[in-house]
């Protein structure tokens, strides 16, 4: 179940933060609606991580479609580890 305060909430600032842990952000809201997310340092990291691998994976897919695909064994012979 999500954890969900108001902003006003973090008067008591400590009391929020005791409730962020790994896995388990605090979500704030503004007039009624999402507005914030306090998100434990490891799982900011690991979220930075993921959209650098999304990034990468999407510039891969573009090159394969505008320069063309490589086969397994250009791959395996541009690494060094074609079976001889």
């Amino acid at each position: 179940m999500p954890n969900i305060k108001p902003v006003s909430d973090l008067r008591n600032y400590s009391e929020v933060l005791q409730d962020v842990a790994e896995g388990s952000p605090v979500f704030l809201t503004k007039n009624g609606r999402g507005k914030y997310a306090i998100l434990d340092m490891q799982d900011y990291e690991k979220t930075l991580a993921t959209i650098r691998l999304m990034n990468e994976l999407e510039k891969g897919r573009r090159s394969g479609e505008t320069k063309g695909w490589l086969t397994l064994e250009d791959v395996e012979r541009n690494l060094g580890i074609a079976d001889e």
